[in-house]
């Protein structure tokens, strides 16, 4: 039998590791101070809206949690460990690394609760000033829980039995009722507030519910995360729910002004049995969500440095099996010790809601997102529909915009900022994530509905495939390819592999390299690597096989070939690309000193409108780009006499304007000469020139169009780079540039 592996760290188990913390942090001084003012507000029946809608959020996150952590080994760092293992290690920094100085400045908050309450009730140093002493009494609260904390979280979490006591005394007392609560009346003179609107409100009672995160901050000290923080995150949800669902109702039934719930925050200490329980709970639960959030933000700043994310000392652990966070904790001491001493933070603190709600939206979306994908290794024990997860996620994006837009917005730009600065980084994880699987589920969802859609001339774009082989030696088609395809097209980039044996390593492998290559070049391509002995045969497989459903290349791009023993099945490949309705872009490369360097691009105008339709649409598209967006583009036809020329020039440049083609016209007499004579006579200068090739006649045999094929490339010799394009998609060419309107 197997040895047992003890686990290491704490081992807390339900109670104490999650249902604990949470409750406690769940039951905090919003219910103790403001749950009457929320009632004087908006009356009893809006309040228990607020509170279900409110709890409702919390429980759908509480079962999106309880899905993941049933499906993974969950570890330190909470929130973070869930989404970076889902969304990927960006998306991870970017909320976990805000969401730490979010509870790390929260403890700032707590315990000014807890000095404000103290104050109300006692002033220890009654010879300074109010809020020097508010600052002292903070000061020293935050370092005897930051000791606690640094001491043990064991016995830091003992302490907070002790406050779970204090708590329930409260609000036993509380239900007991005070027998003269009924008689309370406001004092004459006493200046009643405005009230409020519901979702105004909302906003100020919804902290009251996010405790959750308290638990899963400890994530990684849990004897069982997968039993542990389902049972206890719905367990705290539930219990909250049940006791602010009868506090509203209670207090309802002891006090019937509203004008007393607006202007008497401390009205449960009225209506109490023994008032001074519930002081001493107030107490007790600023302290308690204070002490949690000291639990959890080091753990979350220790997880992010055992991910490299951070430097690797800060996750150092000390005491019990080295399972206290000390660096950490003194980092979230020194964080929140300086909110303390900024004094004044209600400005950022909407801010800092919004990270914890951006928090519990993206652990939603990551269970929506698994439950959606159903890959196999998504086999959750407490299984979740994938709907309810993504409708908390919607429930918690809607909610920060109605409490804050411009907190939100400044959330989100915080988290992309984070997001940008750690992908630059490029850390490389050493687990999986889901991104794979969310693009796929997108790729397909788009698939399928594009397999319905015929192409139309209005959104065309040139799918491209470019046979250049090795990109090093011919690299002026990639540029071309990449030129005509980096504005919102596809490119992949094949090459024939010519080999007779062949492994899937070796392919894998000048697969890598190529993008590699591609990669240092700044181009964004696809690679295919074909291996097949032969490399013409190679491509007419590639150029049959190659594509996924709609997502098939609709333009062929190489180079050409001048030996006339290849004419023949050159031949028989160009005519394989335009029977199989792909158009084809056939580049020659130029031997001429400086025609490069030109700006100029030539399109001649032939007698195909369909090829010159998709000329003038390729002559636009490379012109967007950086490396042809300077030049000058010119439409180039040929008329018989001068009375023709005119007719043309006037025809061609109303077009022109019409069809807002960045171009000029010129119009050119045939004056006895040929016509390749006068291209070449004309095109001279130019630094690419665009011309139509013939299409293969319906009977036409491989052998008639190889000698069409070499008349042509002796026609087009010492020509300045030569772009010859035969359009074949079954697209109307003439309609996506207006053609129609020259015939």
């Amino acid at each position: 039998m197997a040895k047992e592996t003890k686990k290491k760290g704490y081992s807390f188990g339900t109670f104490k590791g999650v249902y604990t913390p949470s409750v406690l942090t769940i039951f905090g001084v919003v219910m103790y101070l403001r749950f009457g003012w929320v009632l004087g507000n908006v009356g009893l029946p809006s309040t228990l809206l607020i509170v279900t809608i409110a709890t409702s959020i919390t429980f759908f996150t509480g079962l999106s949690i309880s899905a993941m952590a049933t499906n993974m080994k969950v570890g330190t760092g909470g929130a973070y460990y869930i989404i970076s293992r889902s969304l990927g290690l960006e998306a991870g920094v970017a909320i976990g690394l805000p969401l730490f100085f979010a509870r790390a400045f929260g403890v700032a908050f707590y315990i000014a609760g807890f000095s404000e309450a103290l104050l109300a009730v006692v002033n220890p140093l009654p010879m300074l000033d109010p809020a020097i002493t508010a600052k002292i009494i903070s000061a020293s609260t935050l370092v005897g829980l930051t000791a606690l904390a640094y001491i043990s979280a064991d016995l830091a979490l003992k302490a907070q039995f002790i406050i779970f006591a204090a708590i329930g005394a409260s609000l036993v007392s509380l239900f007991l009722g005070n027998p003269g609560a009924e008689l309370l009346m406001i004092e004459p003179g006493t200046l009643v507030p405005m009230k409020l609107g519901f979702w105004a409100v909302f906003a100020v009672f919804f902290p009251a519910v996010t405790g959750i995160e308290a638990g899963l901050g400890l994530s990684g000290d849990l004897k069982n995360p997968a039993k542990s923080l389902p049972l206890g995150t719905l367990a705290a949800v539930a219990t909250g729910y049940i006791v602010y669902m009868a506090l509203p109702a209670y207090i309802a039934s002891k006090v019937h002004s509203s004008d007393i719930l607006l202007t008497d925050l401390n009205i449960m200490t009225s209506i109490a049995r023994w008032g001074s329980l519930i002081v001493v709970g107030v107490f007790a639960a600023s302290l308690s969500s204070a002490l949690g959030s000291l639990l959890g933000a080091p753990r979350m700043l220790q997880a992010l440095a055992n991910d490299r994310v951070l430097p690797r000392f800060i996750g150092r652990g000390y005491g019990k099996d080295k399972a206290d966070p000390r660096i950490a904790t003194a980092i979230s001491f020194a964080v929140a010790l300086a909110a303390v001493l900024l004094g004044d933070l209600n400005m950022i603190a909407p801010i800092l809601s919004m990270f914890f709600l951006l928090s519990y939206g993206l652990l939603n979306l990551s269970a929506g997102l698994e439950g959606l994908i159903e890959s196999p290794s998504w086999r959750p024990k407490f299984k979740v529909h994938y709907g309810i997860s993504l409708l908390g996620a919607a429930a918690c994006f809607t909610v920060m915009l109605m409490i804050d837009a411009g907190a939100t917005l400044i959330a989100i730009f915080v988290t992309s900022l984070v997001y940008y600065l750690v992908k630059r980084r490029q850390l490389n994880a050493h687990w999986g994530d889901m991104r794979y699987g969310i693009l796929t589920l997108l790729v397909r969802f788009a698939i399928q509905r594009l397999s319905r859609l015929k192409p139309d001339e209005r959104t065309w774009q040139p799918n491209i495939l470019a046979l250049s082989g090795s990109p090093q030696s011919r690299w002026h088609l990639v540029e071309m390819a990449y030129s005509l395809a980096q504005h919102g097209s596809a490119l992949t980039v094949a090459s024939i592999l010519p080999v007779e044996e062949w492994s899937a390593e070796k392919v894998k492998s000048t697969e890598a390299t190529m993008r590699e290559y591609l990669n240092k070049r700044e181009v964004d391509a696809m690679v295919k690597i074909f291996p097949c002995p032969d490399m013409l045969t190679g491509a007419k497989a590639l150029v049959r096989a190659y594509g996924y459903g709609p997502l098939t290349p609709n333009t062929i791009l190489m180079g050409d070939t001048e030996n006339k023993s290849d004419f023949n099945d050159f031949s028989e490949l160009i005519q394989l690309v335009y029977r199989t309705n792909r158009n084809l872009i056939l580049l020659r490369e130029s031997l001429l000193d400086g025609s490069e360097e030109s700006e100029t691009i030539d399109v001649w105008w032939g007698g195909n409108p369909d090829n010159i339709g998709l000329i003038l649409t390729l002559a636009c598209q490379i012109q967007k780009s950086p490396v042809w967006k300077e030049s000058k583009l010119v439409i180039k036809t040929i008329a018989a006499t001068e009375e023709e020329r005119e007719a043309t020039q006037t025809r061609l440049e109303t077009f022109i304007e019409e069809q807002r083609i960045p171009a000029t016209a010129e119009v050119l007499i045939k004056d006895g000469s040929g016509f390749f004579d006068i291209i070449h006579a004309s095109s001279a200068g130019a630094g690419l020139v665009f011309m139509g090739m013939r299409p293969p006649k319906d009977d036409e045999s491989v052998e008639d169009y190889g000698h069409y094929y070499g008349s042509l490339m002796e026609s087009t010799k010492d020509m300045p780079p030569l772009a010859l394009v035969l359009a074949a998609e079954n697209i109307e060419f003439r309609r996506v540039i207006g053609i129609s309107q020259m015939n």
